[in-house]
C-alpha cells in the first residue's frame, strides 16, 4: 500500500486567485451577463462555457493518455459515471444547479469572486450552497449511486 503526502495548498490558492481575476475580467461574474445567457440574448457566457468544456476535455485526455500524477506523485483518478436508467439524478441535479444559478446570478466559482469584489450578498448564496452540500452528505447513503 502506498501512502501519499498531502497536496500543497499554495498552488491551489494561487490558481484560485488567478481564476477569480479571470472570471472578473471576462465578466463571468456579471449578473447581467448571466441573465443575458438565460434569456438567450447573448452568446458571451455560452462561448465561455463551450471553451471551458473544450479545454477540460483536452486536459482530461492529456492526463489520461500520459498517466500524469499529482504534485506529490499520487495518481490522478476520476470515477467513470454510468447513465443508469435515464440518468434522472443528473437531470435533477442539473435542474437544481440551474435553478440556483438563475436565482443568484452566479455559479459556485464566481460566487467567491463576487464576494472578493465587495458583493457581500453572495455570502448568503455561499451559505445556501454549503447547506446543499451538507444535505447531500447527510442523505448520500440513502440516494441511488
Amino acid at each position: 500500500m502506498t501512502t501519499h503526502r498531502r497536496e500543497p495548498l499554495l498552488p491551489s490558492l494561487i490558481l484560485g486567485i488567478y481564476l477569480g481575476v479571470v472570471f472578473t475580467k471576462a465578466e463571468v461574474i456579471s449578473w447581467f451577463r448571466i441573465q443575458e445567457m438565460f434569456r438567450f440574448q447573448s452568446f458571451h457566457i455560452y462561448g465561455i462555457i463551450g471553451s471551458a468544456v473544450l479545454v477540460a476535455g483536452i486536459g482530461t485526455w492529456i492526463v489520461r493518455s500520459r498517466h500524469l500524477r499529482t504534485w506529490t506523485g499520487g495518481p490522478i483518478e476520476a470515477a467513470r459515471l454510468g447513465w443508469s436508467g435515464h440518468g434522472a439524478q443528473y437531470w435533477l441535479g442539473g435542474a437544481l444547479f440551474g435553478l440556483g444559478w438563475g436565482m443568484t446570478g452566479a455559479c459556485p466559482g464566481p460566487m467567491f469572486a463576487l464576494v472578493g469584489t465587495g458583493q457581500s450578498v453572495m455570502l448568503v448564496a455561499i451559505l445556501a450552497a454549503l447547506a446543499g452540500v451538507w444535505t447531500y452528505a447527510r442523505l448520500q447513503s440513502r440516494l441511488p449511486h
